[in-house]
């Protein structure tokens, strides 16, 4: 069992530092890569604070990151040693339920479902995520990276990048498309850019303009900061589509509802803390919803 210097915390208040950790060998059908980026995620900061439920302590969080094969274990037949490879949100599941033969993995509903990368409990071990530089995990919940992509920019797409092209590509976002992002912090960020990239007219909804000049180097369209009076009553009817990012609590849903077209929806993949009021009447009037996005499946994120 090969040992690994990690980052990780020992408790909710102390600082990220290397430590020392042991790495399964790659047994049958598994791979074991060497971890060259790993990408920060907010809710790295929020499972080490103990914000999320329970935490086994040392906790390794990173759940996107890529590296290249070193080891391949037995039966293995997706991977060799060389290839350039990266792991998302979760390590297994069942494999056998409807949601995972849909490919919904992130939603499979057997005892104990999805396997989670780090956090998780795998027969009595805590997993431990990709802020370490090795790393063993099933072949079949592993990416192929393409060579044309920059390595050291793109293992945000296997949890930001899918989180936020899953629900777009669900809702058929294209050409005509307008398309409201909602926030431009890690999350949107990325958003933006995809919705670009299938053709949207894209809008940054942001509470102040700090951020409008990213917002328009990433590929935005408009840019609208709802700190100013009457930013969303002058949107009324605008778009097809609202992908909330951010997790704030208190946001005004009523306004949101009235900013899509008829038959528009709001995806929300933020997590806010407090229960919120949804507004049914603006629902009905035009035959609006509001929806919900977690991630997505290997072939999606693949």
């Amino acid at each position: 069992m090969p040992s690994v210097i990690a980052y990780g915390c020992d408790d909710t208040t102390t600082q990220f530092h290397p430590l020392q950790i042991d790495i399964r060998e790659p047994g049958e059908g598994e791979i074991y890569f060497d971890v060259a980026y790993a990408g920060i995620c907010h809710s790295d900061i929020h499972a080490a604070r103990g914000e999320w439920g329970p935490v086994s302590y040392p906790l390794v969080p990173g759940h996107e990151f890529v590296g290249t094969v070193a080891k391949v274990g037995p039966g293995v037949t997706t991977f060799k040693v060389g290839d350039r490879v990266g792991v998302g949100c979760m390590v297994g599941s069942c494999g056998t339920c409807e949601m995972c033969e849909s490919d919904y993995e992130q939603w499979c509903t057997s005892t104990p479902g999805t396997l989670w990368t780090y956090r998780a409990d795998a027969e009595g071990n805590p997993t431990t995520g990709g802020y370490s530089r090795g790393f063993t995990v099933r072949e079949d919940f592993a990416l192929h990276v393409p060579e044309s992509l920059d390595f050291s920019a793109c293992a945000p797409l296997l949890c930001a990048g899918i989180t936020t092209y899953s629900p777009l590509k669900h809702y058929n976002v294209g050409p005509g498309s307008r398309v409201a992002i909602l926030g431009m912090g890690g999350l949107g960020h990325v958003g933006v850019q995809i919705a670009k990239a299938m053709g949207a007219d894209v809008s940054v909804i942001s509470h102040g303009r700090s951020k409008e000049a990213d917002a328009r180097r990433f590929g935005a369209d408009h840019f609208y900061a709802t700190s100013e009076e009457g930013v969303l009553d002058s949107l009324r009817g605008s778009f097809d589509l609202i992908l909330c990012t951010v997790s704030a609590d208190g946001l005004d849903y009523a306004g949101y509802m009235a900013a899509l077209r008829p038959y528009g929806v709001f995806v929300d993949v933020g997590l806010p803390t407090e229960p919120v009021s949804l507004p049914l009447r603006a629902f009905v009037n035009g035959g609006k919803s509001v929806a919900g996005s977690q991630i997505g499946g290997i072939a999606e994120t693949q």
